[in-house]
This record gives structure tokens, C-alpha cells and sequence, in this order.
């Protein structure tokens, strides 16, 4: 008998559907063996040796795969086929010396779980790659050494509880760095001015462009009573037409998705966290309807684009199958994790024909399933029409109008995108115009954008900071640990977390240097390939890095001092002081240790909306935010009678759009000052968090 070694049970369960009778298919749930918890771990004395155990939740799991490694003739290592993957594989080799007991084994990979693919893989094998393992191995030591290192530094110099991550820190760092310029923005005024015309009895509009021949800049008109001035020769102004241009425009079909783009359109489009995206796409994968969800690269296999140009030739006209195949270059110079882009295993699963029982799910699916198909589908194209007409009034304006109609939709058939289209009438040199209206129009200048979650992946991409396994993982961390808040799906530091990166800005520029951490993630890289060894590359960053924290320990005082209050304690009588915690201040006994009294800070009472309750016609609506479990912080709304009523909702009632609080949060505790402490509906929590 052949066993065979997944790292998930429902990975285990699908292969073991396409192995014959030999084959036995067991999990090793993840990684079976880790870092311990209770120290460092890392020999820094001895080439920075990672010192493994088996933590004891894996024990059982250990137990029985190497009683199924005793019944068995040979061992199949079966893990995903990225760095993680080759490390989980290697950590088996060494948990069940296979070697030491000369057990026979093979390695084999697949990018996608079909019977096909397993087969393949199967009559395939490989050799374990060594480097791959070394160059997961270097991260881990790495962030073992940052998060190890720093957080009792922080916990020292700032407060309890903080902790510090190489790739985290680096993220809370462009969060906050984008809320300063957001604090730093002086808006600015500028106006534009739009001529409403009629001609032939259809109207278009014209927004000026050029004075004097000269093309006016976004400032050129700053004020109100420049814009009328401008505004008032307009109106007594000659028109006629310049030019009638017209041009065809391509739109391209949008690449198959790689693992960074599959999470920022599943946030635009379907409102998913990160974290969700990859719950769900992994769960896809493991029942074998989409390829493997960590991936750099957008290149497709052989069968899929036949399979792709095969349905299209019978599902749609003609014109929509006539560019396949299609096929695409990976730009990326790091792509590096799996050979193919997210794709699904065979595009003839119709997303409204599969027995997929949640929604989630399903939604995932067709949104994988629709940009993979629009991958192969045609250009866009549209007709697109520009109009430059001529006002003469003392001096002499220009102003165009601009427009576009969709011609053929292409690749839009299957994967809409927002296009406003505007159809301009068919006017020549000698067409009349008239005017309808002259309207001068003031706008400001708006401060960048906070981060979503697709943004803050786009920008972590594009830094090169973190790889595809890393993104998720990073976003949901900078939240757990209250460094960032998340409020109508953008992110904004809170005060611990501008706290802590303006302690290692300051003291630790190397840490949360976005060009140093990308320079290393290009080093890991190199390991990967085998052109550098993992404990250079370690070595290189421990001695200068451990030399400045033992300076910094000596140099930097507690960056927060304790604050006396009035406030007298109610266990022993001695007064409360204003900490900050994880969490931000609060109230501490000055006799800790031997008080260890604690307590809110008073907090401002909730922002009332002004409108009734519509459960109980009683109290109001009001504004409040979670404080307890993985949505901490977030907003919602819910009646001022609480506990006595319990209604919540996450909509805002405010909204011109609301739906009139339809839903419940559910049962709750509380504290005095009327906190919410739990979440207990699944469904709101999910789908917010």
C-alpha cells in the first residue's frame, strides 16, 4: 500500500476519489511541527538553527501518521506545491524519518485537484526542492527574530501587550503615513465652466478647455468671480464648430487572476475581506473546482485554453470565441509561487449548475469562473467622438464635448465594468448651435484616498512587500492586534498603532523601511533559487539589528507616562492612573501589583441620529462600535434602551438608501456604560470582518 500525505482533510478526501485501491490518503492538518511558542527558538550561536517541536495539538495527528507510515510500502508527500507547501512536505521527512528509517517516499505537486492532475503528478514524482524549504525556513526565522526581538522592546517602551512583524509593521506604516497626508491636505478651489447646447433638438454639453489659444490648467480659473467673468463672455459669445473627431477605441480583455487580484476585485466587487477570499478560495480548491489560490503568474495551461475556446464556441456567436486562445505573460519579476493563474479546472462547471451550498462560494466561484472566460473573450470595442467648438467673444474660447457608445462588447458580455456611455448628435462644421445654458462650477481638491483592502493589497504588490500567501494574513493581523481600524471598508491607524510605528520609525528605520523589506523579500527570492544561503542572508540582518536594539534599549525612554487621576480605587482607596494598553488608555489601580484593579476610561456617550427606534418605537437610534472579538471597533447602530431592547443593525438608518434597520446582531452582554461585548450573529460578523 502507497500512503499518500496531504495537509487537509478535504484535500484528502477529494484526491482519495481518483486513487485506485492501493492508495491510502491521509492529513497532516498543516504543518506538523513549528517554532515553539515559549521562546525564540532559533540557535542564533549556531547558524540560526531552528529548534522544531511538535506542538501538542499535533501529537495525535503525529501518532497516526506514523502508524499508517508502519502499514504502508511507500509515502507519498502530496502538499501544495508553493515554499509552504515544499516546507510542510519536508517537516513530514523529518517528523517521520522516513529517511532515517529508510521508508521509501516521492514528491509530487499538482496545480489543481482532477483526476487527471493526480494521476499525472503520481507517475511524475520529483525530488524534495531544498532551497524552496531553505527560503521558507529564512522567513520564518526572520519574522521569528523581528516579532520575538522587538515586542518586549515595545512592551517595555510603550505598553503591554504590542507586538512587531516584518511585513505588518511595514503596512501599519503606509496606513498611517497616508492618514498624516490626509491630516497634512489644504483643500484647494478651482472652477470649470460647461455649456449646455442644443442642435437638431438634442443636447450635449461642452466644458471649456482652452482661453486664447492657450489650454487651461486645472487651477487657471481658482476663483468665483474669475469663473463669472469667464462665464459672462460665454454667454454673449459667437459659436460655432472646429472640428468632429471621431476614433475607435480597444478595450483589452482583463488577465486570468492571480492571488493579489483575485482579493482586490472579491473586496470591490463582492465585499470580502482578504482573509475570506482565501478561506473560501482554498476551500474551492481542495474540492477540486478551481486551480491552486497562491500564485504570481497569469499563464494558463494548454488544456484550459481549448477547453475555454471550446465553450465559447458553444455557448456563444461566433465573434465571441474568435481570439481565443489567448495568452498572457507573466510581467511580474517575482512571480515565483505556482505556474498558473487562479483559473477553474474546467470551465464547463457552470457556476449556476454546481451542488456548491453556500453563497459565498458560489459568488467566489463565478467570479473566477467569469474572469478566466472574459480572459479569452474579444476586445471592446467603442465608437468613441469628440466635438471642439469655437466661442468668439473678445477673446476666444474652446470647448469640447466628449462621447462614446459601446459597438461590441467583447470580453464585457461576461465581465461587465462600469462605462457611462454618451452619445453625442451627429454633428459637421455647419451644424447650428444653441445655447441652453452656461454654468460655472466650483470644485476642491480632495485628500488621497485611506486604503481598502483591495488598494492596500495593490500597494503591497507593487512595493514588492509580502508575496501571495502573505497578503491575507497581514491585513488580518495590523486588525487583531488594534493597530488599524477598519470603518466602511477603509483603513485608518488608531492611536497604539501610530503609537508603535512612530517608535520603530524612529528607532528601527530598517524594520519598516519599505524599499529594505522588499530588497529582502527579492533575497528570499534568491534563496528560493538556490543562488544564496538562507543563514547569509539571516546573518546579514541579525548583527546590525540586534547591535541598535541593544543601544535603543539603553537610549529611549517609555514613550508613555503614566497619568494620575482624581479617580479614587474602588478595591483599595488609592488613586487610578491612565495606561495604554493594546486596546488604548485605560484605568489602572497605582498599587498594582498588589492592586489589580482596573476599568474603562468614561467614555462620550453614543451619537444619537435623532431617529426612533423602529423595534420598540421607544428609544433611539445610535451610533456604537463592537469592542469585543474580530470585528472590534466597527460601527453600528442600534437602540439607546439596550439591553431592554436589543435592536442592531450594520446599515446606517442615515442613508437615503437604507432598508430601515432590517437586521438583528442578536444576543449581546454589556457593561455599565451600555458597550456591546459580543456578536453573536455569524452571517453580520462574516460578512464584516
Amino acid at each position: 500500500m502507497k500512503l499518500v500525505i496531504v495537509e487537509s482533510p478535504t484535500k484528502a478526501k477529494t484526491i482519495a476519489k481518483f486513487l485506485a485501491k492501493g492508495y491510502k490518503v491521509e492529513s497532516s492538518y498543516g504543518h506538523i511541527r513549528d517554532l515553539p511558542r515559549s521562546k525564540l527558538g532559533i540557535d542564533v550561536e549556531h547558524g540560526f538553527l531552528p529548534q522544531y517541536v511538535t506542538p501538542l495539538k499535533n501529537r495525535p495527528v503525529l501518532k497516526t501518521l506514523k502508524a499508517a507510515v508502519e502499514k504502508s510500502d511507500s509515502v507519498i508527500l502530496a502538499t501544495d506545491e508553493d515554499r509552504e507547501g515544499e516546507a510542510i512536505a519536508w517537516h513530514l521527512l523529518k517528523a517521520l524519518k522516513l529517511e532515517e528509517n529508510e521508508k521509501p517516499y516521492e514528491r509530487i505537486v499538482f496545480h489543481e485537484i482532477t483526476e487527471s492532475a493526480i494521476k499525472n503528478a503520481i507517475e511524475h514524482p520529483r525530488a524534495l526542492d531544498q532551497s524552496m524549504v531553505d527560503a521558507q525556513q529564512a522567513r520564518r526565522v526572520l519574522d521569528r527574530i523581528v516579532g520575538y526581538k522587538l515586542s518586549p522592546f515595545l512592551w517595555k517602551k510603550v505598553a503591554k501587550g504590542l507586538s512587531a512583524g516584518r511585513v505588518q509593521s511595514v503596512a501599519v506604516r503606509l496606513i498611517v503615513e497616508r492618514e498624516e497626508e490626509i491630516r497634512k491636505f489644504k483643500p484647494e478651489e478651482y472652477w470649470t465652466v460647461e455649456v449646455d447646447f442644443v442642435s437638431d433638438d438634442k443636447p450635449f454639453t461642452a466644458t471649456l478647455t482652452h482661453e486664447s489659444g492657450e489650454q487651461l490648467d486645472k487651477f487657471a480659473i481658482n476663483n468665483e468671480a474669475r469663473a463669472k467673468e469667464v462665464a459672462d463672455d460665454l454667454k454673449n459669445a459667437n459659436f460655432k464648430i472646429l472640428k468632429v473627431e471621431k476614433k475607435t477605441l480597444k478595450k483589452n480583455p482583463p488577465t486570468p487572476f492571480t492571488t493579489s487580484t483575485l482579493q482586490q476585485e472579491a473586496a470591490k466587487r463582492l465585499g470580502y475581506s482578504s482573509k475570506k477570499t482565501m478561506f473560501i478560495a482554498q476551500q474551492l480548491y481542495e474540492v477540486g473546482l478551481i486551480t491552486y489560490t497562491r500564485t504570481d503568474s497569469v499563464n494558463l495551461s494548454r488544456e484550459s485554453l481549448a477547453t475555454a475556446k471550446k465553450y465559447l464556441g458553444e455557448n456563444f456567436a461566433p465573434e465571441y470565441g474568435a481570439d481565443a486562445p489567448r495568452i498572457f505573460k507573466t510581467k511580474s519579476k517575482v512571480a515565483q509561487e505556482a505556474h498558473e493563474a487562479v483559473r477553474p479546472t474546467n470551465v464547463f462547471n457552470h457556476p449556476d449548475n454546481l451542488e456548491i451550498t453556500g453563497t459565498a462560494e458560489r459568488k467566489l466561484y463565478k467570479l473566477i469562473w467569469q474572469r478566466f472566460l472574459a480572459s479569452q473573450m474579444p476586445q471592446a470595442t467603442l465608437d468613441l467622438t469628440s466635438i471642439d467648438i469655437e466661442a468668439a467673444s473678445g477673446k476666444t474660447y474652446t470647448l469640447r464635448a466628449t462621447g462614446g457608445i459601446l459597438k461590441f462588447d467583447g470580453y464585457l458580455k461576461i465581465w461587465p465594468q462600469k462605462f457611462q456611455e454618451r452619445e453625442l448628435p451627429n454633428l459637421d462644421e455647419s451644424s447650428k448651435l444653441d445655447v441652453k445654458e452656461v454654468k460655472p462650477l466650483q470644485h476642491f481638491t480632495e485628500p488621497p484616498p485611506r486604503y481598502t483592502e483591495a488598494s492596500l493589497i495593490k500597494a503591497l504588490e507593487g512595493f514588492g512587500i509580502g508575496r501571495p500567501s502573505t497578503y491575507a494574513p497581514t491585513i488580518s493581523v495590523i486588525q487583531n492586534r488594534n493597530y488599524v481600524k477598519k470603518e466602511t471598508g477603509k483603513f485608518s491607524p488608531t492611536e497604539i498603532g501610530e503609537m508603535v510605528n512612530k517608535v520603530l520609525t524612529e528607532n528601527f528605520p530598517e524594520v519598516v523601511d519599505i524599499g529594505f523589506t522588499a530588497k529582502m523579500e527579492d533575497s528570499l527570492d534568491e534563496v528560493a533559487n538556490g543562488r544564496e544561503a538562507w543563514q547569509d542572508l539571516i546573518g546579514a540582518f541579525y548583527a546590525p539589528f540586534d547591535k541598535n536594539l541593544q543601544i535603543k534599549y539603553e537610549e529611549v525612554k517609555k514613550t508613555v507616562v503614566a497619568e494620575r487621576t482624581d479617580i479614587l480605587c474602588e478595591k483599595c482607596g488609592k488613586h487610578m492612573i491612565i495606561k495604554f494598553g493594546r486596546f488604548g488608555k485605560f484605568l489602572a489601580c497605582e498599587g498594582f501589583p498588589e492592586c489589580k484593579s482596573t476599568k474603562q476610561l468614561q467614555k462620550e456617550p453614543p451619537k444619537s441620529t435623532g431617529l426612533k427606534c423602529p423595534e420598540c418605537k421607544e428609544g433611539e437610534i445610535v451610533e456604537r462600535r463592537v469592542s469585543k472579538g474580530r470585528v472590534r471597533g466597527k460601527l453600528f447602530w442600534g437602540c439607546s434602551r439596550y439591553p431592554k431592547c436589543k435592536h442592531a443593525t450594520w446599515e446606517d438608518p442615515t442613508k437615503p438608501d437604507s432598508k430601515n434597520l432590517p437586521e438583528q446582531i442578536g444576543e449581546s452582554k454589556t457593561e455599565p456604560d451600555g458597550e456591546v461585548k459580543e456578536v453573536a450573529n455569524e452571517e453580520l460578523t462574516e460578512n464584516n470582518s
